[in-house]
């Protein structure tokens, strides 16, 4: 009987833990944050109401996050969703201590050697803000509508590998959502697996 007692109090206390890293769900208002940038500047996704968001999350150590970007191909994907009026927040959940952290000055620095431009990149050492959205993987992207809803939650793109010559093969989703939201069509791929290195949590 004691055991009958303490199974539900159990199975309580493992939703419970389960739902608090359930992340974000596709069609829902994404959930409002604020963190800093390399710049010491404070960016809050409410700031950026009725522009699509995109969220990237970085880890600059990571061999698939170092595919995407020598090769040009987050850089060219920053700079074509900015010039149209999108907003691209690369965010670092990297606790100190762990692979692919970084301060201020290492985020700017990364920025510079890949000539990559998000509007901001965004610090998250006690990864808050990769908890309450699911991050799971670096990279690993979500994309917010002008409304606030999230739209996208998944891979950057649909071949899971660190070869730069499968970039040409792989649909590139990014650029996809983008489309489909500004043409006010329907987004025909949602959701999908994202791949890369786990996200380096402290906790």
């Amino acid at each position: 009987m004691k055991l009958l007692r303490i199974l539900p109090i159990a199975f309580f206390f493992l939703v419970a833990a389960t739902s608090a890293f359930a992340g974000v769900t596709v069609g829902q208002p994404a959930p409002n944050f604020s963190l800093v940038d390399g710049n010491g500047a404070t960016h809050s996704l409410s700031d950026y109401k009725g522009k699509i968001v995109v969220l990237e999350w970085n880890n600059p150590e990571c061999p698939f996050v170092k595919k995407h970007y020598s090769s040009g191909n987050i850089p060219k994907q920053q700079a074509d969703a900015t010039a149209q009026g999108v907003v691209w927040l690369t965010i670092n959940s990297g606790a100190p201590g762990k692979q692919g952290h970084l301060d201020g000055a290492g985020a700017k620095a990364f920025d510079a050697q890949y000539h990559a431009t998000p509007t901001a990149y965004l610090l998250d050492a006690d990864g808050k803000v990769g908890h309450l959205y699911g991050a799971k993987t670096t990279p690993h992207i979500f994309i917010v509508d002008e409304r606030g809803v999230l739209r996208y939650n998944g891979g950057i793109d649909s071949i899971a590998s660190v070869d730069k010559d499968d970039l040409a093969k792989a649909t590139q989703y990014v650029p996809q959502v983008i489309g489909e939201i500004k043409s006010g069509k329907a987004v025909s791929v949602t959701t999908s697996e994202p791949y890369g290195c786990s996200v380096k949590y402290g906790s």
